[in-house]
């Protein structure tokens, strides 16, 4: 197992070093730069365009530079830490992304649990009582689940919180909060408008996890071994929760890969009805402006999270399964 992370360790660098480039040049691939699409914006607004700026900021920006050179002063900028300068915030991206980045993650970790600890009682309940009323319950909100929307499920809690709780709960701090330094009355305050978010968010993942898990455990608990050790007197409860329920959670752990980056990027269209300050809206901006360097530098941090992700989910499954060995 040591020889086998180690290996995959080691794999980071090429593997990311390949992503670095594919993202690169997709982002290059629409017609144009971040001052074409300034230009653009200016013509459409009637304002006058002055070709002589626009120019020597293509020259100061290295926008006229080939591709390569543009990418090889990106990618050697990364590997020091520094992300480059975005054009349409002008300021460093690393600033960009640190200001949303954190709270893009307590809101991806907060979703993650909220999905896990719905999920899985309701699933296992589902699974050793099917087709009773309970069951048949699950399944209906789970399919509701799957099937809303989230930006129509979140302009719904939005009206019953304000109309009926008298709480307006768009972004994630009360508008004394937003700029104030970290206290504990605003930790509190981020609490009070977390809720929304994990439960707008959660609920589709909640539901399909519900119906994967009901699925494969279904699958697991009329298998022999499932048999013999309700033979030697074992309680359903610890049989199913020792044996098949191990089994059936191989989904979950395989997801992991895709968590991450799927809970950060995902949800971009809900955090803009909830005007959420997370990176999703960021990255939307930042391909429509053609901000390269902002949004280059934001895949290339989900590729991160991806591989990492993919690692995590290896290791784990390896641990909860005991027939899944790596040579």
């Amino acid at each position: 197992m040591a020889d086998y992370i180690l290996r995959r360790i080691l794999y980071f660098i090429p593997t990311l070093f390949a992503i670095s480039i594919v993202t690169f040049f997709i982002i290059q691939l629409p017609p144009g730069d971040f001052l074409t699409a300034y230009e653009a914006r200016l013509a459409t607004s009637g304002d006058q365009i002055d070709i002589q700026r626009i120019e020597e900021l293509r020259e100061r920006y290295g926008l006229n530079q080939p591709l390569y050179i543009q990418y090889w002063k990106w990618i050697s900028g990364v590997v020091r830490g520094d992300f480059g300068y975005s054009l349409q915030w002008r300021q460093p991206v690393s600033d960009l992304l640190g200001q949303r980045m954190f709270l893009t993650f307590i809101l991806a970790l907060a979703t993650t649990l909220f999905v896990w600890i719905v999920a899985v009682p309701i699933g296992i309940y589902s699974a050793m009582n099917k087709y009773t009323v309970g069951d048949y319950t699950f399944s209906l909100v789970g399919f509701l689940g799957m099937a809303t929307p989230d930006f129509l499920f979140a302009l719904v809690l939005m009206w019953i919180a304000l109309f009926y709780f008298g709480q307006s709960v768009g972004g994630l701090f009360s508008p004394e909060f937003e700029n104030a330094p970290w206290s504990w009355a605003k930790v509190l305050d981020l609490l009070k408008h977390l809720w929304i978010p994990i439960v707008v968010i959660g609920t589709n993942g909640t539901a399909g996890m519900i119906r994967i898990l009901r699925a494969n455990l279904l699958d697991e608990l009329n298998k022999p071994y499932v048999e013999t050790a309700r033979a030697k007197g074992l309680t359903e409860w610890r049989l199913t929760a020792k044996y098949p329920v191990r089994v059936a959670l191989n989904p979950f752990i395989s997801g992991i890969g895709d968590v991450l980056p799927g809970l950060i990027s995902g949800a971009t269209i809900t955090s803009i009805v909830l005007s959420l300050p997370t990176a999703g809206p960021l990255l939307l901006q930042a391909l429509l402006s053609q901000d390269m360097y902002l949004a280059g530098s934001y895949i290339f941090m989900l590729s991160v999270l991806s591989v990492i992700g993919v690692l995590i989910s290896d290791l784990l499954l390896a641990w909860l399964d005991p027939r899944i060995r790596y040579q």
